[in-house]
């Protein structure tokens, strides 16, 4: 049976959805984060890099988002159900299956660093200096950054129902968890194409039971 190792408020819950889309039986060993956030050091008995999600299939050890669920489609979904067979529907599938990881991610966790400076373990008298320079950086450069590719992904799904295009796809899965965490920092008005995706893939059986089986999709933090 596949495992799931499963770290609370991760990545790894995209992992859940998946195998729920694909009918597939599992079992998850759950993990806590600690204080810090950060994943505890029993995941590093799992795979060296001691990160969720880790995937173990017949022995196989699989670690990375975008690795799991490619492997996952090739070997599980047999009709290419989740990924498109052809054409420009197949490219957008590939590119944002990398996008999420590679060009979105890493800006949102620099802001999620960013807003954690005034309150990070360190002696008060400097607390007002980390959050003077996390105001710095956000302003200077992470405010026009975040902005472009909140535009960028906002006028996509403007004309497509999903991310590859009419159909539903591993690459909405992976997109997922960078899109709960653009909402939790963006007002109520904004984004009104990402939040229209954002309701029509959380209707979706498989993701409501991936919720319930390993909770909720966001970000470390953000709450």
């Amino acid at each position: 049976m596949l495992t799931v190792h499963h770290l609370d408020h991760s990545r790894s819950s995209r992992i859940i959805w998946m195998l729920e889309e694909l009918h597939v039986p599992y079992e998850i060993v759950r993990y806590q984060r600690e204080k810090t956030l950060l994943a505890p050091p029993a995941l590093k008995r799992i795979h060296p890099l001691g990160k969720a999600p880790v995937l173990v299939d017949d022995g196989q050890v699989i670690a990375e988002s975008g690795a799991i669920l490619e492997y996952l489609q090739e070997t599980y979904d047999a009709d290419d159900h989740l990924r498109p067979q052809a054409g420009e529907s197949r490219q957008q599938c590939r590119f944002w299956l990398h996008y999420a990881e590679g060009s979105l991610m890493p800006p949102l966790l620099i802001s999620l660093v960013l807003s954690r400076l005034g309150k990070a373990p360190v002696p008060w008298l400097l607390r007002p200096v980390g959050r003077a320079l996390g105001s710095g950086v956000q302003r200077g450069w992470l405010n026009g950054h975040l902005a472009t590719h909140t535009t960028f992904i906002n006028d996509h799904l403007s004309s497509h129902t999903y991310f590859a295009g009419d159909g539903f796809s591993i690459a909405d899965i992976q997109m997922s968890y960078p899109i709960a965490a653009l909402l939790a920092r963006a007002k109520q008005g904004d984004l009104v194409h990402v939040r229209g995706w954002w309701r029509r893939v959380q209707q979706r059986p498989a993701y409501q039971q991936a919720v319930a089986r390993g909770g909720p999709f966001d970000v470390p933090g953000d709450a």
